[in-house]
């Protein structure tokens, strides 16, 4: 069965001291606590800043065997696409390199926005991007549900590359939770379900949301389904605000580990 790795989306929060970190905590400890509990963590301020390779190499020789790393792509290319587009990827290639060299990229996520539409010069530009990241995993998270087509999952497992199944607020337009995996790597981001503040909330706002265990509870036979098909299985919580994707990514392991599942990292 497949190796899964439980962890949240980031780990540099200021509210989670308290929640999470001790009291008096600084930010620049924040990772070495991290790595007390987790094997695995979504690495995002690379969406805003294109990686340095530098930083990369010192948080990657911080963690031990085993350790794996998710890493957002750029803004440049997912939501700010330009005609630099394939120098933004090469500055990018090089900024992650570090992760790649060491053996602990787990994937490359490329996050699209809802405005990014089902249509002929997205379909190509994502096979550009597919064939230009050609030796490194990437997984694909799509937030309109134009793309949940059966023509958008093959093309991906043709190309070995991968595609984020997501749990987020049932509202018109996104993606509905799902099982179809297209590579070895298998992707889950659970954002949280709050639909008042999803559309119109900021980046804290959005993500407040605790999970009951009913809820993961509903995804339990679709992860047995998933481990049957994949080697490792990345799951990422990104409901962040006050440690609470702490105390999911915890409880979902737990849940896990009753229902038989080994090989939880």
């Amino acid at each position: 069965m497949a190796l899964v790795y439980i962890g949240t989306s980031g780990y540099s929060y200021s509210d989670w001291v308290g929640p999470f970190y001790p009291p008096g905590t600084q930010k620049n400890e924040f990772f070495d606590h991290y790595l007390n509990e987790f094997n695995f963590t979504e690495l995002n301020f690379s969406y805003y800043k294109q990686p340095d390779p530098g930083i990369i190499k010192k948080l990657a020789s911080k963690t031990g065997d085993g350790f794996l790393f998710a890493i957002k792509a750029h803004k440049s290319l997912t939501h700010e696409i330009a005609d630099s587009v394939e120098e933004d990827l090469s500055v990018y290639r090089k900024g992650i390199a570090p992760l790649v060299d060491a053996g602990k990229l787990g994937a490359v996520l490329f996050q699209f926005p809802f405005s990014f539409h089902y249509t002929p010069a997205n379909r190509r530009y994502l096979d550009f991007l597919c064939s230009s990241i050609d030796g490194i995993k990437g997984v694909f998270e799509f937030r309109n549900s134009e793309w949940e087509k059966p023509a958008v999952f093959d093309g991906l497992e043709r190309r070995s590359m991968g595609t984020v199944l997501v749990d987020e607020p049932d509202l018109p337009g996104l993606l509905k939770p799902g099982e179809r995996t297209t590579s070895d790597t298998a992707y889950i981001r659970f954002h949280g379900r709050n639909k008042k503040n999803w559309w119109n909330g900021t980046n804290v706002t959005r993500y407040d949301y605790l999970y009951e265990k009913s809820e993961l509870a509903e995804w339990l036979p679709r992860i047995m389904a998933i481990l049957e098909k994949v080697k490792i299985l990345l799951v990422a919580f990104n409901n962040h605000y006050k440690a609470q994707a702490v105390q999911n990514a915890r409880l979902l392991k737990e849940m896990l580990e009753s229902s038989g599942v080994k090989d939880i990292r």
